[in-house]
């Protein structure tokens, strides 16, 4: 794994593509950081509120669903593949309203192996990945199966 230097490009170019997309820009997610093989994304309450004055829960599967996705997209650009990543299915549970700011993470669910994972995207150009995420806090959890397919 590369040190904090090496990632911060990675970061920021993954960063640049959440902020081009039109519905990620008005929910205000940023990239808060990866470390100990977990990406984490925030986005501030005032974007994301509902008519409860909580945090709508729309905003919550989109923050734990593009945290997966920023995932598998980080660790295929570390490993220095080019891939397309798509949310196959997934499962959300809501446990508490949140009324603060969105504060997600996200990290391979457990049993599932990354080498395993490049050495199938090599072999077939295409490759599953089941990732965990979660609201800090335990407000609620997502896990998503999420596709890799080779450009071209």
């Amino acid at each position: 794994m590369p040190d904090t230097a090496d990632l911060a490009p990675l970061l920021h170019d993954l960063q640049t593509t959440l902020a081009a997309m039109p519905p990620v820009a008005a929910m205000g997610i940023r990239i808060a950081g990866y470390d100990n093989g977990a990406l984490r994304l925030t986005a501030p309450a005032a974007a994301n509120v509902n008519d409860k004055g909580n945090a709508f829960g729309g905003s919550l599967a989109s923050v734990m669903t593009l945290a997966g996705w920023g995932l598998v997209s980080l660790r295929l650009s570390l490993a220095g593949r080019e891939a397309g990543v798509y949310v196959a299915d997934s499962s959300i549970r809501y446990r508490a309203p949140v009324y603060g700011d969105l504060e997600t993470s996200a990290r391979a669910a457990p049993g599932e192996d990354w080498e395993a994972f490049l050495e199938q995207f090599d072999k077939r150009g295409r490759a599953r990945m089941t990732i965990r995420a979660q609201i800090e806090g335990g407000a609620a959890e997502l896990e998503g199966r999420f596709v890799a397919l080779a450009k071209g």
